[in-house]
């Protein structure tokens, strides 16, 4: 499992470092974090992922990538911090898939948790713990609410009409059934939810033409028995639950909506239970009339996440049943808010028990690729470890993600500008930043921060006075970690993300600003040490904010800075002192070739999108016109063009591209006749024309090595 926590380098005797600055760690003796009464306890959950297929770039920026950012935030703000996942395992969808496949149900999810807990690894998502719900604990928890709703009177038994595969010989739960739905029309509907307008059914008998997912033939209608919760009497309750919380808490708009939506319709009577062999056992106490029967997937699912803090400590209940002292974060796509926000709480509130309610639910609306929606059966879009296959390090395609996360409206994810923003805004922006003040200081400095006091000020025990020269600079940094942290603090992670870039842009505005050059070094020594030593501590602080976005990426600028992992804090100061001495210089990205876009667009599923998305499903988009990509296609190499010239230049950069405009000039005049081909040397030949074209040709390739150089070899 990817680590939670940034990688701390070797232990040095060469740091000079801030003390009280290091990011704790809240884990005991056993490797596990508990929450301490009095203290800001984080408890982090995102939507346990179904087993029946591969994730998908759409569902891992959905719930867990977007939970991971602010799992690690919380701890880089050293709050005790525990982020809880795992796969959903029980349902009807696994006896199908199973079926499919010619596994046994227990098979398919021992298949699927590893496929899913494998990508995860990859994408550097860093659970406390990524369980399952197929475990004893989910069954004696389930079993333990259940038979509380029961005994508090929450539950009413119904006599269903329930359709029944007579070739099957068996009742269809809900997603053994198919059909037209009766809203939207769309034709592959499932019998408790459409995916495509998103409206929920109380029965499958709702859809128009319904038909048996396993076999295709249409089921009849028959009587059985079950237990409905009693919404429609908690929703006083589960209102007043729902108003407190995203009163207190932090609501996104689109969760806010769809829980409104919900409750503003009336809650009805809700079924329980399923005619199923694959999912969790009524309770005993119950009777014999239920043996048999099973609970609703989305009764057990939600109650994953306290059975799979169960398995990872055996004190679960100091996480789950301590509202007063812990907060609950839930991220997720939009299709799940209404499970989450409504009977999720609805069960707990029944119970009786004092559990740990949701506080701040965090969703998204879709990610499309390429025109068109993803699809595993059509080969479109990426799955499970196919960016891997790219080679595209993980930090990339979280930078991507993140940086196109659809928080209000569907996003849509295209290589074209997958490329172009990773050449364009981490290499030319954060990569630039990082490698020439890193480079700078081991070249100029022999890897030692210096000292622009020149030992007469003691870093340790007085409070730094910032130069005039760069009090407006540190204005602006501290306005911008304000931003990033009430951003984070509720779940604005795309907004986070775009104030951490302006605060690298603003780095190297510094840079270039104060013109760091060897002429600076050498005539104002001083100021020189004084710019390196601010832009050494702007790098370590950045590499705090980096962590939640690109945890891999923050650990390679610790271990070149050869720093401890540190805490965010409220305010820019200088914690990296004087005669701290860097580590060795390392890569921090390289440029994606932009003619890797049509390998891979045909590798996964560009052509296949487009022709998925020509009308052979209703619930498609149109795809991109040749005319829309190669509008997308230019808008890239212009911004990856902007961003080059925009890039600050180094000093040898500078002087190269004044010895090609002055090489330049003089072809001009040589080939107007204002000036006479003259000797290099004394006692030289004569240059022509063409030698002197050809020695401004090795300037400019002497110059695109360079560049070439800087942006490949990012420290």
């Amino acid at each position: 499992m990817a680590s939670p926590y940034p990688a701390a380098p070797k232990a040095s005797t060469s740091r000079k470092i801030r003390s009280g600055i290091e990011l704790r760690d809240y884990r005991d003796a056993n490797g596990k974090t508990l929450p301490q009464d009095g203290e800001k306890n984080v408890l982090i959950t995102s939507a346990l992922p179904y087993v029946n297929n591969q994730p998908h770039l759409g569902n891992i920026i959905g719930s867990t990538l977007s939970a991971d950012v602010f799992a690690r935030y919380s701890r880089q703000r050293n709050q005790r911090t525990l982020y809880i996942c795992g796969t959903d395992e029980y349902g009807t969808t696994t006896e199908v898939m199973a079926a499919k496949e010619g596994l046994s149900p227990q098979a398919l999810c021992d298949k699927y948790h590893r496929l899913h807990a494998d990508s995860y690894e990859w994408f550097e998502i860093g659970f406390d713990h990524f369980g399952r719900t197929t475990t004893p604990k989910q069954t004696e928890i389930c079993q333990d609410i259940f038979l509380k709703l029961y005994q508090n009177g929450w539950f009413e038994e119904h006599e269903n009409q329930q359709l029944y595969c007579e070739k099957d010989k068996r009742f269809l739960a809900d997603r053994y059934v198919e059909g037209t739905c009766p809203k939207c029309h769309y034709d592959g509907a499932r019998g408790d939810q459409c995916e495509h307008c998103s409206v929920t059914y109380e029965s499958p008998l709702e859809l128009v033409n319904p038909r048996c997912s396993a076999c295709g033939s249409t089921p009849a209608a028959r009587q059985t028995a079950h237990l409905h919760l009693k919404l429609a009497e908690l929703q006083p309750q589960i209102e007043e639950f729902v108003r407190r919380s995203s009163t207190e808490g932090t609501w996104s708009s689109n969760g806010k909506a769809f829980t409104d939506g919900w409750l503003r319709g009336g809650l009805q009577s809700r079924g329980m239970t399923r005619d199923l062999e694959w999912g969790v056992p009524l309770p005993k106490e119950l009777g014999s009339k239920w043996e048999g029967k099973v609970m609703y997937v989305w009764f057990d699912a939600p109650i994953g996440y306290p059975s799979i803090t169960a398995n990872y400590t055996d004190e679960w209940k100091r996480w789950w049943r301590n509202p007063e002292n812990v907060k609950l974060y839930q991220f997720m796509g939009k299709d799940n808010v209404p499970f989450h926000a409504v009977l999720f709480p609805g069960y707990l509130i029944g119970s009786g028990d004092n559990w740990t309610m949701l506080d701040s639910i965090s969703t998204t609306e879709y990610l499309q690729y390429e025109g068109t929606k993803f699809s595993k059966s059509k080969n479109v879009g990426v799955f499970g470890q196919n960016a891997r296959e790219t080679g595209v390090p993980a930090s990339v395609w979280r930078y991507y993600l993140l940086q196109n996360r659809p928080e209000s409206n569907d996003s849509e994810f295209t290589w074209d500008d997958f490329v172009a923003k990773a050449n364009a805004e981490l290499l030319n922006n954060l990569g630039n930043f990082v490698n020439r003040i890193i480079k700078f200081a081991i070249a100029k400095y022999d890897s030692e921060i210096p000292d622009p006091k020149n030992g007469e000020f003691d870093y340790a025990t007085q409070a730094y006075e910032w130069a005039a020269e760069d009090r407006a600079f540190v204005d602006d940094v501290n306005k911008l970690l304000a931003s990033y942290i009430d951003q984070l603090d509720h779940q604005k992670i795309r907004a986070a993300l775009s104030t951490l870039m302006h605060i690298t842009a603003r780095g190297n505005q510094y840079i270039q600003d104060n013109r760091l050059d060897n002429a600076l070094l050498e005539s104002n020594p001083s100021r020189a040490a004084e710019v390196v030593l601010v832009a050494l501590n702007l790098i370590y602080l950045v590499a705090a904010l980096t962590h939640p976005f690109m945890p891999s990426t923050s650990d390679s600028i610790l271990s070149q800075l050869d720093a401890v992992p540190r805490s965010i804090p409220d305010a820019f100061s200088l914690d990296l002192w004087p005669g701290h001495r860097l580590g060795a210089a390392q890569h921090l990205f390289s440029r994606i070739d932009p003619k890797m876009v049509p390998v891979w667009r045909a590798q996964y599923g560009g052509a296949a999108a487009a022709k998925a998305g020509s009308g052979d499903g209703k619930d498609d988009k149109a795809p991109l016109s040749k005319r829309q990509q190669e509008k997308l296609k230019k808008a890239a190499q212009k911004a990856a063009a902007e961003a080059e010239a925009a890039r600050p230049r180094t000093d040898e950069e500078r002087v190269l591209e004044e010895q090609i405009k002055q090489q330049g000039d003089k072809i001009r005049q040589l080939k107007s006749g204002a000036a006479q081909p003259v000797p290099a040397t004394e006692g030289a030949e004569v240059k022509s024309v063409e030698d002197e074209v050809a020695t401004l040709k090795a300037l400019k390739e002497e110059l695109a090595a360079l560049s070439k150089s800087l942006a490949d070899v990012q420290l």
